[in-house]
């Protein structure tokens, strides 16, 4: 036995209390050449029960006042700790949760640091180590094996060491398990802030850069195969459908598309019969106009662009008419036939990109269902202006029909160079491709594993949006929350964070299994954590708007118990691209 510091002398529930000897302060003892830590809050010692040890943590210290009258009164102050019992020692093992509880009377004794290292080791990675115990300063092997089989969230204010703590973190298991990962796992980075495109995580060879870019030059494409693309799924994303109409629009386009897929010249000869139709039409509708003017802009027929611009609405008849020569489109297609037919027959919309047809395809649509009265105009509208508005965006990061080059083990998708609005979209449309991807082809078990990784989270989770529908932002949120609560039995796992989690859906929030929490000081955020985490304890909950940077709480189902972790730093060349200025050397005198 080791060295004896006080005594059970009162148990109330969970709650023990301890006398405490005068000469157990000391910061570092040492017996028989073993170093031992002297009792300090958040220390552990052991109580001797029987032959078990019951392991508790010192939560509070205080000192008694005891009264002597003999010659006069005298007061005399007992050292008095107050502790939780968190395990127990069977033989060499620690066993952790409370079976046992001690009884007044029974020593404490301090425990050596390499019991220490049992007590929050258990069960970890041989040599899974990213840090050291912060009061112990003992390096502690995580359960890497419990780890990555779960949601992992990791918080903390700017600055903090949340992107070291991640990166950290994914490059030791890189190292110790990147041969044995290759054909069996892939690692998908959302970064937004281009913190991963250089020698981060992995090798240039075992990883896939995509770097994005609509604001600045040309940058790179993202792959999507055609039936990926032409899915209502990935167009209602794309463009915000709404559930009641535009959606179901947008299913009788695709539908469409699909049953004339392999027919020759289909959409020349489908826009040509349109044409013909709005102007021979027995009812016309004057908003017809304007969309088939659209479609003659995106093909760049001249001729037939300034033919329709010629072509204006009679309001008080109803009807098409010819501005220059008043010639009147009837529904006996005479007209039609004299004047514009020639033109539209030459169409040739063979030649069109995925974007284009698309474009041409929702404004036919949208003519032939006006036309027949399927549709109310002003339900339809709002969406095609969104799509005008995104479409030019989306060509210079989506290219369709590619199929996915090799696959590596990790895929960083760098969002820096987009818009906002951009940045709101594509991340779903990637998670949604490898979800669906993955869920389609694996098994049960599952034989393989998809691990997605979203660096400021709160970029695409956030509850607190303003620039977008409410509707919309339920639509975004719940392809996530499908993940976050279905993804592990198909052996997909996420990885988040993030400044402010409080901004994050609460209901992502609950199902991460695993927390990393830095320093965090906002009040919305503490609570978020104080109602959210329940393996975390008070006295480590109090910590966290004062941990130092790099210095993080590691607690969840992986852990037995909460551990203060100083994460270790990684080589200049390794870490992320979100290094603080330093402002001395940048202002230095040249």
């Amino acid at each position: 036995m080791s060295i004896r510091v006080g005594e059970v002398i009162a148990v109330h529930g969970v709650k023990v209390t301890l006398r405490i000897d005068e000469d157990s302060s000391k910061e570092t003892l040492f017996y028989k050449g073993d170093k031992y830590k002297g009792v300090s809050i958040r220390e552990y010692i052991a109580i001797q029960r029987g032959f078990r040890s019951i392991v508790c943590l010192v939560e509070g210290e205080y000192l008694d006042e005891n009264r002597i009258e003999a010659d006069g009164v005298r007061s005399n102050y007992i050292r008095k700790v107050d502790a939780k019992p968190v395990g127990y020692f069977e033989g060499n093992e620690f066993r952790h949760g409370i079976k046992f509880m001690p009884m007044i009377k029974d020593s404490a004794f301090l425990l050596q640091e390499s019991s220490i290292g049992q007590i929050y080791g258990r069960g970890a990675g041989a040599g899974f180590i990213i840090g050291k115990m912060l009061k112990e300063e003992i390096p502690i092997g995580l359960p890497w094996q419990r780890l990555f089989n779960s949601h992992i969230g990791i918080f903390g204010n700017t600055g903090s060491g949340k992107s070291n703590t991640l990166t950290k973190l994914y490059t030791v298991l890189f190292e110790q398990k990147a041969r044995t990962m290759a054909g069996r796992s892939k690692f998908i980075v959302l970064d937004f802030n281009g913190e991963y495109t250089g020698l981060q995580l992995v090798p240039a060879h075992a990883k896939q850069v995509y770097r994005l870019a609509t604001q600045r030059g040309p940058g790179d494409k993202f792959p999507l195969n055609q039936d990926e693309f032409w899915n209502v799924e990935t167009l209602s994303l794309l463009f915000q459908a709404t559930q009641n109409t535009q959606r179901p629009f947008l299913v009788r386009l695709v539908e469409a598309r699909k049953l004339f897929e392999h027919a020759p010249d289909a959409l020349t000869n489908y826009a040509k019969l349109t044409f013909e139709r709005v102007f021979s039409a027995a009812a016309p509708r004057a908003e017809t106009l304007d969309l088939l003017r659209r479609i003659a802009s995106v093909l760049r027929n001249v001729p037939l662009q300034d033919q329709l611009k010629d072509i204006s609405w009679h309001s008080r008849d109803h009807y098409f008419f010819r501005r220059s020569d008043g010639v009147f489109f009837n529904a006996d297609g005479q007209a039609y036939a004299a004047t514009l037919r020639p033109t539209v027959d030459g169409l040739d919309l063979g030649p069109l990109d995925p974007f284009q047809q698309l474009i041409v395809r929702m404004y036919l649509q949208l003519v032939r269902e006006l036309i027949q009265g399927f549709v109310q105009f002003d339900h339809i509208q709002p969406m095609l202006k969104r799509m005008e508005a995104s479409l030019s965006s989306l060509q210079k990061v989506i290219d369709v029909g590619v199929n996915d080059p090799d696959p590596r083990l990790v895929t960083v998708i760098s969002l820096k160079q987009c818009n906002n609005e951009t940045k709101k979209v594509l991340p779903l449309l990637i998670a949604k491709h490898y979800y669906n991807q993955h869920k389609d082809s694996v098994d049960y078990p599952p034989n393989k594993t998809i691990h997605l990784i979203i660096d400021e989270a709160h970029n695409i989770l956030s509850q607190q949006s303003a620039r977008e529908q409410e509707s919309w932002r339920d639509y975004r949120l719940e392809l996530f929350e499908e993940i976050v609560k279905e993804g592990r039995k198909f052996g997909v796992f996420i990885t988040i964070s993030s400044q402010r989690p409080a901004d994050i859906s609460p209901t992502i929030v609950s199902q991460l299994h695993n927390f990393f929490i830095h320093r965090l000081v906002n009040d919305r955020d503490l609570f978020l954590i104080d109602n959210t985490i329940t393996t975390l304890d008070s006295l480590s909950r109090s910590l966290i708007p004062n941990l130092a940077q790099g210095c993080c709480i590691a607690t969840g189902t992986s852990f037995d118990l909460p551990m203060v972790l100083q994460v270790d730093p990684l080589d200049k060349s390794r870490q992320p691209d979100s290094e603080d200025v330093n402002l001395e050397q940048l202002w230095r005198d040249l």
